[in-house]
């Protein structure tokens, strides 16, 4: 279970699942099992809600916790999971929860999740990553083809219109042109515009 929440710059992480609709190019997962941790994210088989939850209460997080679904997989390809812990964690720890996702959920489940989240989750991180939805499949080679792009974007608008904080991300390695394009579609949408430096190397994070 060690696995499922691991530990970053004294932050807890949930690992839920390694399924993801994407082959993005600069994915850390094509370097390595971990972020640093030394903890293999590689999960054996996809957990169940009631073996996330054990390996919650024996992790040491704390009322008031700071937790963010984030591993080696899009959380919301286990979406039942992460909600059943979620619950559990606002109930039991009054945590506030963070997503990081690609904002593919509603492709995903083929029906907009959003509504589910709501009251579950405080924040949703999406990786905005490219300005267009051709340059978009360029880079993140979703299984979705460049309905993709649309999507992510009205996946965001939607958590945003429900009250869910919303900040859009990019990597640096997309070139400063992308991201002045991206920033500027995350202005018009009045989102959250954050640049991730790229780590190349799993030990560095």
């Amino acid at each position: 279970m060690k696995n499922i929440v691991y530990q970053l710059h004294g932050k807890y992480y949930l690992n839920i699942t390694n399924q993801c609709p994407c082959n993005c190019s600069f994915c850390i997962r094509k370097n390595g099992n971990n972020v640093g941790t030394g903890d293999n994210l590689w999960l054996g088989c996809q957990p169940e809600t009631d073996e996330i939850i054990e390996a919650i209460a024996v992790s040491g997080i704390r009322e008031g916790e700071a937790v963010t679904f984030c591993g080696y997989g899009e959380p919301v390809c286990a979406l039942e999971q992460l909600k059943g812990a979620a619950r559990y964690l606002k109930e039991k720890y009054h945590a506030v929860i963070r997503l990081n996702t690609n904002g593919l959920g509603n492709l995903i489940h083929s029906r907009n999740i959003t509504d589910e989240l709501c009251g579950l989750i405080d924040s949703v991180s999406i990786s905005l990553n490219a300005s267009d939805a051709e340059t978009y499949q360029e880079i993140v080679h979703s299984v979705y083809g460049e309905q993709s792009f649309d999507a992510m974007l009205q996946f965001a608008a939607s958590c945003k219109a429900k009250g869910i904080g919303v900040c859009f991300t990019v990597v640096d390695v997309i070139g400063e042109k992308e991201i002045e394009k991206c920033r500027a579609i995350a202005q018009r949408m009045q989102i959250e515009f954050r640049v991730r430096v790229h780590i190349k190397d799993n030990d560095s994070y």
